[in-house]
């Protein structure tokens, strides 16, 4: 679907191709925490366009790239560009790293030579998380879970994001079995004072205990909601009380 945002390209604005050519990306981390010990375990990579333009923003910068024909393009640049910086900075734990299926799915993919890239930079496939987004709902489950085997069998793992968004979610949990699964910020934000959120949050964690899977709860934003999900015994959180995004890691 065409988007307003997109295609209202403002006059003089900074172009798509622009970017791709200079690789003019803004890659920013947010901290993950172990609720248990309170150490961070590792951090999400999230990118931006250049700073100050209309392609500042996420959103739009996939947006048009979709609209451009440039996505795969763009998703492989920003994951190049993440890689360079989280090894520039001493890779530290684990990094999740946010992939469409389309992406995981895409042909050619060659394991020696990401396996090379990686240790080009001097990091480790089992410091890899593979977050699957949402950006793509359809989905040939079969295909996907042939092509995860591949990273898996590098030693990447995988997370699911968005857990209770849509139904879509729980049979991909079912379906991929990822060590992580990170719960909505909707369920997670005022669990400490919504009770049904709270029994939401406790099904899940039973069906991750089962599953061999780790919650983490994502937009944890205040002490009490923190409080709840570490009670509750949800292994990890993210969300602006534990850190916000930033060029380092924490």
């Amino acid at each position: 679907m065409k988007t307003q945002e997109a295609l209202a390209v403002p006059a003089g604005a900074l172009r798509l191709g622009e970017v791709l050519e200079d690789r003019a990306i803004v890659v920013v981390f947010q901290p993950i925490l172990a609720l248990g010990d309170g150490g961070i375990v590792g951090h999400e990579a999230l990118v931006r366009g250049p700073a100050g333009s209309w392609l500042e923003s996420p959103t739009a910068l996939f947006a048009a790239a979709r609209e451009t024909g440039c996505y795969e393009q763009l998703a492989v640049i920003c994951i190049q560009e993440t890689l360079r910086s989280f090894s520039a900075q001493g890779s530290r734990g684990l990094l999740f790293l946010n992939m469409s299926p389309r992406l995981v799915q895409r042909p050619g993919f060659d394991p020696a030579r990401a396996r090379r890239f990686l240790e080009d930079l001097e990091l480790r496939p089992a410091s890899m998380v593979i977050e699957l987004t949402e950006d793509f709902p359809a989905i040939d489950l079969g295909h996907l879970r042939e092509s995860l085997l591949l990273y898996r069998s590098m030693g990447f793992r995988v997370a699911l994001d968005d857990l209770g968004e849509g139904f879509s979610t729980l049979r991909l949990w079912s379906e991929l079995r990822p060590e992580f699964v990170k719960a909505d910020k909707h369920f997670v934000r005022g669990i400490a004072r919504d009770a049904v959120k709270r029994q939401f949050l406790r099904s899940i964690q039973h069906i991750a205990r089962r599953s061999g899977s780790q919650v983490i709860a994502e937009g944890v934003e205040g002490v009490e909601d923190f409080r709840v999900a570490r009670r509750i015994g949800i292994a990890l959180a993210q969300g602006w009380f534990i850190g916000r995004p930033g060029t380092s890691l924490a």
